[in-house]
């Protein structure tokens, strides 16, 4: 393993040593579990503090890399997303899938990052259709998301220019096909760089 304690103590040095989590975790924490080698407890420290502001992508691409180094793939595939979310700006919204018996899905909707489904968010095509778009979804808790169940997701649009006209309270649709999978509010935009829990 590459240094897995030097990646940490690096990315300790990236998160401001003001900030705490609402049950008072600051970095200083962090730092007394490095002492004594608990890596993973002192990575998922860092994601926490990490989303209470505004970080460098390089805090999450380090985080990434030591996440891959302990083989905690889905720890590694968050930070690889909130530092995709860094750059390209973060969106929430509150999802509702239709039940199993009145859509296409009768499975649970993977929610680490990897489903990229097409969204109905309110373009339309020179026939006036909807035209749809693509935004890779991941679902905040719990890790997947049942037929008619409903989560808090976020996205990750393949083409970001076209999702700047999306506004908090607006209602959006999922597809998985041409039908409609599931409905979501939207919770939060914020464009790149502004702070996300």
């Amino acid at each position: 393993m590459k240094d897995v304690a030097g990646l940490l103590e690096a990315a300790c040095l990236l998160v401001p040593e003001e900030i705490a989590t609402e049950d008072d975790v600051t970095v200083h924490d962090v730092w007394e579990y490095l002492v004594r080698d608990e890596w993973d407890v002192a990575l998922g420290l860092l994601e926490e503090l990490g989303g209470l502001r505004p970080q460098p992508p390089a805090l999450w691409e380090t985080l990434a890399g030591v996440a891959e180094q302990l083989r905690l793939e889905r720890s590694a595939a968050w930070c690889r997303w909130r530092c995709s979310e860094t750059r390209n700006g973060v969106i929430r919204a509150d999802l509702t899938l239709r039940p199993a018996t009145e859509g296409r899905r009768r499975t649970p909707l993977s929610g680490a990052g990897v489903l990229r489904p097409m969204w109905d968010i309110g373009h339309r095509a020179p026939t006036g259709e909807p035209a749809l778009v693509i935004a890779r979804l991941w679902v905040e808790y719990p890790h997947s998301l049942e037929p008619g169940g409903q989560a808090t997701v976020r996205l990750a649009p393949l083409d970001p220019a076209r999702w700047r006209r999306l506004r908090p309270g607006q209602v959006i649709a999922l597809h998985e096909d041409r039908s409609v999978a599931g409905t979501a509010v939207v919770r939060e935009v914020r464009p790149s760089g502004v702070a996300s829990g």
